[in-house]
């Protein structure tokens, strides 16, 4: 018997050894190897996936985010996170981000090859919209069937176009001269139940999409013409659907959740309900019993939390279309699901409160739900967003105790104000005498108030888009305000980045509605903040 473990300790070793020898001196020349991957789509969730290597070894997947450019004058790779995988293949967002990932090959005793060149991901530089929904042959839609589409960036509305053949050319920003059969533009979310009754005829059609801009311009080209299988005896889709696509993987939601869909063709009034279980009948037509929030809204199709939702656990939500009396038509939705996790007991490093330019959202139709347009998400380290739209100053002020203290956050990122900025009534010492006092709130908890100060705003764009006025004095109250904030101890201007040529409003380019960034906007800040990480206290 002892021979036997000594042989078989020998082996072992010797075993060891090779795959020592292998690895370090590169004997399989696996370090002369880039790895390259493509993106695969099934059902509306993207893969990254690449060639097994002729090695037994597993995959570190790096995702990075890279900047703008504007802040450092040159582009940088910011470390994300880091996944592994045993299989050449991962999951990944198809978010309009600008992700890019790189993969590494380890074996037994560390990397056998080099990282990958950047791989991109391309929801963020396409050109036209990537159909989600496919009808072929074998699965056909019905006569009123829901086209979906992943967004694109900054997009305000899109126009679908529906063709009887292809179009006489792809791409584009013209209607085909050829073929077209009807279009429109009415469509303010990255889906679209389609009402193709007019057409019985058809055994098949085409489609294609475009984004468009606050005029009505074009944003990039029309996708390529999709198949459009037709099958008149399926019965039509009768409720609407969570949008939920283009979910950003592994990253925490708002403490103030939105709930948005994809309407039912002429539909107008919806309800959402939020439960802490599956609801007890999945596609009913009457409210839950179990329900913990309700709320109806008319003519849009995204609902804004007015609760915070601070409880470590699983949310569900659906969505309902209604009539003129309450009556539900159709069913509730398929259910949609977030998690809210534990607070750990010690303390989180940061966080970030503020109003909607916090909370996120842009491009007026995209709401915080996209959490593309929360800058937040383009920090390289854990920021929570306890941004709520719609916030005063003052109301900031308000929800502090509620809202802040139970996370106690060493650092807290302020950015609130602009909604007063632009208020008539509310003077700049108004403005001023709240962030004091946020600022007091904060040193009496042992957080420390890192405030940045406010954007400028566009009022043209802002009355273009939300037909509201804004006081003609904002730029002396802004100015009032930002001399404040760069008086206290801890603070990161912000504000000299976001003008137009004339150093006169917010730069069109970086904002669609006049009041918040976009999402290259929502980069530069979350860039100029990490080039400030010396303001940042570190965890206790």
């Amino acid at each position: 018997m002892k021979h036997y473990f000594f042989f078989t300790g020998i082996i072992f070793l010797t075993v060891l050894g090779c795959i020592f020898s292998v690895e370090r001196m590169d004997l399989l020349s696996l370090r002369q190897i880039d790895i390259t991957a493509t993106v695969e789509e099934s059902n509306g969730k993207s893969t990254l996936m690449w060639e097994r290597l002729p090695y037994p070894c597993y995959y570190r997947i790096d995702t990075y985010i890279k900047t703008t450019g504007t802040i450092t004058e040159e582009t940088i790779y910011e470390h994300i996170k880091t996944e592994f995988s045993t299989s050449p293949s991962c999951q990944i967002s198809s978010a309009s981000i600008p992700f890019y990932y790189r993969i590494t090959a380890y074996g037994m005793f560390g990397a056998v090859t080099a990282p990958s060149t950047p791989i991109s991901t391309p929801y963020f530089t396409t050109k036209a919209p990537i159909p989600i929904y496919h009808y072929t042959a074998d699965h056909p839609a019905s006569l009123m069937p829901f086209l979906v589409w992943h967004s694109i960036p900054n997009a305000v509305l899109y126009e679908v176009e529906i063709l009887s053949a292809p179009p006489s050319k792809e791409g584009g920003t013209e209607h085909s001269p050829t073929n077209h059969l009807m279009s429109t533009q009415n469509i303010f979310t990255n889906g679209w139940q389609a009402d193709l009754r007019a057409y019985l005829t058809y055994e098949k059609l085409y489609w294609r999409v475009r984004a468009l801009g606050l005029k009505h311009e074009p944003i990039g080209e029309f996708s390529v013409a999709e198949p459009l299988y037709l099958n008149k005896s399926i019965e039509f889709p009768n409720r609407p659907i969570p949008n939920t696509y283009d979910q950003i993987l592994n990253f925490h939601q708002p403490l103030y959740p939105v709930y948005q869909w994809i309407p039912l063709n002429g539909v107008t009034h919806y309800e959402v309900e939020l439960l802490t279980e599956p609801p007890a009948e999945p596609h009913g037509t009457t409210p839950d019993s179990k329900r913990i929030w309700a709320e109806k809204i008319t003519d849009t199709n995204s609902i804004y939390d007015e609760y915070a939702r601070p409880y470590a656990g699983v949310y569900y939500w659906r969505v309902r279309g209604l009539d003129a009396q309450d009556n539900t038509i159709g069913t509730w939705s398929d259910s949609a699901s977030f998690t809210v996790d534990s607070k750990s007991e010690k303390r989180i490093y940061a966080a970030a409160l503020g109003d909607s330019i916090t909370h996120g959202g842009g491009a007026i139709s995209s709401s915080p739900a996209f959490l593309e347009y929360s800058y937040t998400t383009y920090l390289p380290f854990e920021c929570f967003n306890l941004g709520r739209s719609g916030d005063t100053s003052h109301t900031t002020l308000e929800r502090f105790e509620q809202d802040v203290l139970p996370l106690h956050p060493v650092n807290l990122l302020i950015l609130t104000g602009s909604n007063s900025l632009r208020a008539i009534g509310v003077t700049a010492q108004d403005i001023i005498n709240d962030l004091d006092e946020l600022e007091n709130k904060c040193r009496a908890h042992g957080i420390r108030p890192i405030f940045l100060t406010l954007l400028p705003l566009n009022p043209e764009r802002i009355l273009l888009a939300f037909h509201s006025e804004t006081d003609l004095s904002w730029k002396w109250k802004l100015t009032a305000v930002n001399m404040w904030i760069r008086s206290q101890d801890f603070y990161i201007d912000i504000e000299p980045y976001f003008y137009d040529m004339q150093k006169s409003i917010l730069d069109p380019r970086l904002s669609t509605d006049g009041l918040h960034p976009d999402i290259d906007g929502k980069r530069m800040m979350a860039e100029i903040i990490n080039e400030h990480r010396d303001v940042f206290q570190e965890l206790p």
